[in-house]
């Protein structure tokens, strides 16, 4: 068994850039499920149902929902009350490292925070997960923490220092971005377009100006070898 964890910003990613179809090919090939934990499918279908504004993009995803592309963690064995604890203290522990204009900074949502005490969970039954998440400040506290105080005060134009310098509570999890999962559909023949290479410039492209954080010298990398 093994598993794809889903944040919200990864599926909202491919849902605006029309992608959603693509993503049910690719779960199609993968031997595994495709999982998002109840404050995901809060944020990207029960809330957005309510607003008309994101209604059509919500239904869209609610469908691969309803088809069992995506399902929940009690698919697994895993119930939502062992993944809201350990949110709790994921949140908590994240959102105490940093101080910025003498309070503290807040780093990660319990969407994010959710996602990877899933990780966590499927980790403890041995299944191989990794976490689909286009966020660049996530990606940073669990693959180059030591990295994300220059970030914070470029974004927040403020100096910023450590609080807690306890980074161990996210170590050892695997990312991967809509980027890589664009790239792989590509691959794998589920992108029903020709020109060959515009093709994946294309879908590089559109993922990264729908939130994906990847810089332009990673897409021009994926291009080289794609």
């Amino acid at each position: 068994m093994k598993a794809i964890i889903f944040d919200a910003s990864s599926l909202i990613s491919l849902s605006m850039n029309g992608l959603l179809p693509e993503l049910k090919e690719l779960r199609k090939i993968f031997d595994g499920k495709f999982i998002i934990t109840e404050q995901i499918k809060k944020e990207i279908i029960d809330k957005p149902l309510t607003i008309k504004r994101f209604e059509l993009e919500a239904l869209k995803i609610k469908q691969l929902f309803d088809e069992k592309v995506l399902e929940l963690p009690s698919s697994v064995g895993i119930k939502n009350n062992e993944i809201l604890e350990q949110t709790a203290k994921l949140v908590d522990i994240a959102n105490n490292l940093f101080i910025g204009r003498e309070k503290e900074i807040h780093l990660i949502s319990s969407g994010e925070a959710s996602c990877l005490a899933l990780g966590k969970l499927l980790e403890d039954k041995k299944i191989n997960n990794i976490i689909a998440i286009d966020e660049r400040t996530m990606r940073m506290l669990v693959e180059k923490p030591e990295n994300l105080q220059k970030l914070l005060q470029r974004k927040l134009h403020t100096r910023v220092i450590i609080k807690k310098k306890n980074f161990s509570a996210f170590k050892g999890f695997k990312i991967i971005r809509s980027a890589e999962l664009v790239y792989i559909a590509y691959k794998k023949g589920l992108v029903k377009l020709k020109n060959g290479q515009t093709v994946l410039d294309a879908l590089l492209w559109a993922v990264k100006f729908k939130g994906c954080s990847i810089s332009n010298d990673e897409i021009a990398e994926i291009k080289k070898i794609g």
